[in-house]
């Protein structure tokens, strides 16, 4: 298939700006308040509150990046944590592979774009599964490498993918562990793509969403954390591309939904 290959630019090649200054990043969202940005971020993170009691819920975020969920997503407390050291986290220097949290602690968790940049799902997964009270969810928005987001990914040489790794496998390093900010695009796919092979491989939890979604919106909205160009657009601009994307996904997933909205619960 087309750009199946797998692909990992140099950190010199890349043609996005500003990456990975969460700081500008996030004074960027606050400050131009940008229509593109903001919906693209709201869908990201809205889906996640029909699995949230906004009154009795406690949770966290994982790898928050700029840290803005809580526009987003309402919950009776949601802690932000990172591996960074932002001024915006409650918890910082997070590994999300080795939390300092209690054992079941949070109703749920949120991973946020994060997962395909860890050097191992598993860990990943099972570090969740203590954390999280039973029944509770992990709620995970992640890419999904379509053609048209290889496509995006060789065009601006920020991060890459590969198809030919085994993501269950925990011996395996999927990203660089040196550097927070390479990634694995594929991951998500390759975790989710075949649900059997996902809940043999991670028997203690089960998939109750998962949803593609994002194309041009994504293409159109300037960068979260890395910067590139975009046109700005009105609301009914905005409402127009939303559709566009809608029948696009529906249509040929494979090819245009850059992303993916992931429920899984805890077995209890």
């Amino acid at each position: 298939m087309l750009l199946r290959k797998p692909y990992f630019p140099k950190p010199e090649e890349n043609r996005m700006g500003d990456d990975s200054d969460l700081r500008a990043a996030r004074q960027i969202f606050y400050t131009e308040k940008s229509n593109n940005l903001w919906t693209l971020m709201r869908n990201r993170f809205a889906w996640m509150n029909q699995y949230i009691d906004a009154d009795n819920h406690v949770g966290a975020e994982v790898g928050c990046g700029i840290g803005v969920i809580k526009e987003f997503v309402h919950a009776k407390s949601m802690l932000l944590t990172d591996y960074a050291e932002s001024p915006w986290l409650d918890v910082k220097h997070v590994d999300a592979m080795n939390t300092p949290f209690r054992d079941e602690e949070f109703d749920f968790v949120v991973c946020m774009n994060m997962i395909h940049h860890l050097p191992n799902a598993m860990q990943l997964f099972r570090e969740m599964r203590r954390i999280l009270k039973p029944n509770g969810y992990l709620l995970v928005q992640e890419a999904n490498a379509s053609f048209l987001l290889r496509l995006a990914l060789r065009l601006m040489r920020k991060e890459g993918y590969s198809f030919d790794v085994n993501v269950f496998d925990e011996s395996i390093i999927l990203s660089d562990p040196v550097n927070p900010w390479s990634g694995n695009n594929a991951v998500g796919n390759l975790l989710f793509d075949n649900h059997e092979v996902f809940h043999a491989n991670v028997p203690f939890f089960r998939i109750v969403q998962d949803e593609a979604s994002e194309c041009f919106l994504f293409l159109n909205s300037g960068g979260v954390t890395a910067k590139t160009f975009s046109l700005p657009l009105p609301r009914v601009g905005i409402a127009v591309i939303e559709a566009l994307d809608r029948l696009c996904v529906r249509l040929a997933p494979n090819i245009f939904a850059m992303q993916r909205s992931i429920a899984l619960q805890k077995i209890a």
